[in-house]
């Protein structure tokens, strides 16, 4: 199927006049461009078509659009942070591509945080000998049950503890106190020349937020109860650490196993007979590509593997590479160890969860939605 509709198609589906299909694309409901070879004619993006087409389905009953605006849906709380609009992510209204050429993690929490003033001191942490992953949990454990809410606190306070936390994150990814710009902290760490740190800079800027997902959605819920920002940070790592999230980018070297015993044609088939998602490809939020994926692919040499895999995908309609197939090419390409997708995940996303943390902190409100109960009828004797 396309991923564009004529106007006649879409009110075929929806049943519209040509004035609610207008008004449908003046509130943003439906996204419209010109037409190839006729400016007069526009066509209307396929997959708005089919949100209000399932939408119109199950009805508009309240309980069915709070379930829906959970699952990619309609906005469900306000922020000043992060937005993804006409294709692109933007960070405070900065385009995040445009950002990640030249500024530094430490650049984009400051505008992530709204406190450009913020400072960096360098800290000198304990890091004890183990895996990583492990060992991230346990700091940040640590932190999350002796450091004091942030009710009460000052701003600059606040922003000191999370410039401390995102060092603690830092050290021990890096396997211990280090001085100069996180990107080049981590590339000592992992024997990465210029070029390698350079890659991993931009990733951590594409990676530092991307407005309510899962685990930055775990983190706010988590600030809303008034708990510390190690916290916030620590239920953020733990929504990441689910193979449907930060794990997603070791499920693409997995997929490029599977091809090895096939061809990449014959395993992306497979994989979309099932009506499964394939790993490394599409992204709901981006149905013209993933830029950060684009952006992140332009300074890495394709291995093999990767480069027929992405071959064989662009032979098929909508299939685009995503952030996690750039960040598994990029580990592959820098011979990073293979938890790096995950650890620079990790260090680039506590930036936005901290940001989070504090803009709902800000709010004095509790995040507490309801379940929409499906389990026996309660036998009440009343």
């Amino acid at each position: 199927m396309s991923d564009w509709l004529t106007a006649q198609e879409v009110m075929d589906r929806l049943g519209l006049k040509p004035q609610t299909l207008y008004a449908y694309v003046s509130r943003g409901l439906i996204e419209a461009r010109e037409g190839e070879g006729d400016a007069r004619r526009s066509l209307y993006r396929a997959s708005d078509v089919g949100l209000l087409e399932y939408r119109k389905l199950r009805g508009r009953r309240r309980s069915m659009v709070a379930e829906d605006a959970i699952a990619w849906g309609e906005p469900v709380l306000a922020s000043e942070i992060t937005t993804i609009a006409h294709g692109k992510l933007w960070y405070r209204g900065e385009d995040a591509e445009r950002l990640s050429q030249t500024a530094k993690l430490e650049d984009v929490a400051r505008l992530l945080w709204n406190c450009g003033s913020a400072r960096f001191p360098t800290q000198h942490w304990s890091i004890p000998t183990g895996e990583v992953k492990s060992l991230l949990f346990a700091a940040l454990g640590h932190r999350a049950a002796h450091d004091g809410p942030m009710q009460g606190r000052s701003a600059e306070d606040l922003y000191l503890e999370a410039a401390s936390l995102l060092d603690l994150v830092t050290d021990v990814v890096a396997g211990g106190s280090g001085v100069g710009p996180i990107h080049s902290r981590l590339g000592r760490a992992w024997n990465c020349r210029r070029t390698g740190s350079e890659l991993i800079r931009k990733a951590l800027v594409l990676l530092a937020d991307h407005e309510l997902n899962a685990s930055t959605f775990a983190a706010r819920v988590t600030a809303s109860t008034g708990a510390s920002l190690a916290a916030s940070v620590l239920a953020g790592l733990a929504a990441l650490s689910g193979p449907r999230h930060g794990g997603m980018a070791g499920q693409v070297e997995g997929f490029l196993e599977e091809t090895r015993g096939s061809t990449a044609i014959d395993a992306i088939k497979g994989y979309l007979a099932d009506g499964s998602p394939i790993p490394g490809f599409n992204h709901p939020l981006y149905p013209d590509g993933d830029p950060r994926a684009r952006c992140l692919l332009d300074g890495i040499k394709l291995p093999n593997d990767f480069a027929g895999l992405a071959a064989a995908a662009s032979g098929m309609p909508g299939l685009k590479p995503n952030i996690d197939f750039a960040l598994a090419a990029m580990t592959r390409h820098l011979d990073l160890p293979p938890d790096a997708p995950f650890l620079i995940f990790a260090i680039a996303r506590t930036t936005g969860w901290i940001a989070h943390a504090l803009e709902q902190h800000k709010t004095g409100r509790l995040i507490r939605p309801r379940a929409r109960y499906t389990g026996p009828t309660p036998r009440w004797e009343g």
